[in-house]
């Protein structure tokens, strides 16, 4: 004997609300209250009710969509990210949706456990707030795959790049070029987000060369505008090499540089993350990280295809690789008057 699959009347009678109500959650109608889209919510979950598209044409039972939530979509990384998963989905006959999250933990829960979830047939999360207990408190019959750096183990699955080696092989390549005090910008070690990560890297390298830390900036964001803004803080500082933590915030302080007159890269070296399309043409070219995005996207959808196929088996970790780009950005220091 087949059991009945939940209908809306199921959940709107448990919530205690009208169907319309119910719908209007289902479809992220702004003006509902929160106390109702919470009990909604609650029902849907209770009910494992998830929205039938196959009543719509779809034979298979699937909803063919699954969400990928980045950030920012105006940071061209993500941008890019994007492009590959669109790509890869389409080899699963996904068409891919696009949530924005800013980074808010509020924003980031609601794409795992309210009303996104029940339209896919998966997601892929660039977190940059959720903690493991935010990750484990959503709907477990979601699909979800943890795309990027922030150290979640264990909760998910999970594709990552190794920010550690990277910020490591980045500021080793600082200091082989002659570079001795490193700034680093945005880049706090106060969590497990990939800043944490990229100055755990930073410090390794200087602890193998016995060299002290350099100046640590902080920011209140990551655009052009930013990087820009902190540069007269920066120069105080009198450092010899930055390091950003990403692309946007390193053009921005390669531009501030050039308009304080600072010779880049004679008297200061920039280097950034993401090897963003622009950093080839800023002036000088920038070096920076590269990430194989194309490769972290593939892996993400094949991941997320194979928990949708059922079944249980515990959470998966792949990395993926990434190269130091080095270009006019970080040029070799000129050597000191007298030195051989």
């Amino acid at each position: 004997m087949s059991v009945r699959r939940p209908r809306l009347s199921d959940v709107a009678a448990l919530a205690g609300v009208s169907e319309k109500t119910v719908s209007n959650v289902l479809n992220n109608y702004p003006h509902v209250t929160e106390r109702t889209r919470s009990k909604v919510e609650a029902a849907l979950a209770e009910l494992k009710y998830r929205v039938n598209l196959s009543a719509r044409g779809l034979a298979s039972g699937r909803t063919g969509f699954i969400a990928l939530a980045v950030p920012g979509i105006d940071n061209p990384y993500f941008a890019q990210l994007a492009g590959h998963v669109i790509e890869a989905a389409a080899e699963h006959q996904w068409t891919v949706l696009i949530e924005q999250t800013g980074g808010a933990n509020s924003v980031e829960s609601q794409v795992i456990a309210g009303a996104t979830s029940y339209f896919v047939d998966g997601i892929i999360l660039h977190t940059e707030a959720l903690d493991a207990a935010d990750v484990l408190a959503r709907h477990e019959e979601i699909p979800l795959v943890l795309a990027g750096e922030r150290s979640l183990d264990r909760v998910a699955d999970h594709v990552v790049a190794d920010n550690v080696s990277a910020s490591r092989d980045l500021t080793q390549h600082l200091l082989d070029t002659g570079r001795r005090r490193i700034a680093v910008v945005g880049i706090e070690p106060s969590d497990f987000t990939a800043s944490a990560l990229r100055f755990e890297g930073y410090l390794a390298a200087l602890r193998g060369a016995g060299i002290p830390p350099g100046p640590v900036v902080s920011v209140d964001g990551y655009g052009r505008n930013t990087g820009a803004a902190i540069v007269p803080a920066l120069l105080a500082d009198e450092p010899d090499a930055v390091i950003c933590f990403n692309d946007v915030l390193a053009s921005g302080v390669l531009h501030g540089l050039l308009a304080a007159g600072v010779d880049v890269p004679r008297q200061v070296a920039v280097a950034g993350f993401d090897a963003i399309d622009e950093t080839a043409y800023t002036t000088p070219p920038l070096t920076s990280v590269e990430w194989d995005t194309q490769d972290l996207a593939r892996r993400s959808v094949e991941l997320l295809a194979a928990r949708a196929k059922g079944g249980v088996q515990p959470p998966r970790k792949v990395s993926v690789g990434y190269r130091v780009i080095v270009r006019g950005s970080t040029a070799p220091a000129p050597r000191a008057p007298g030195h051989r």
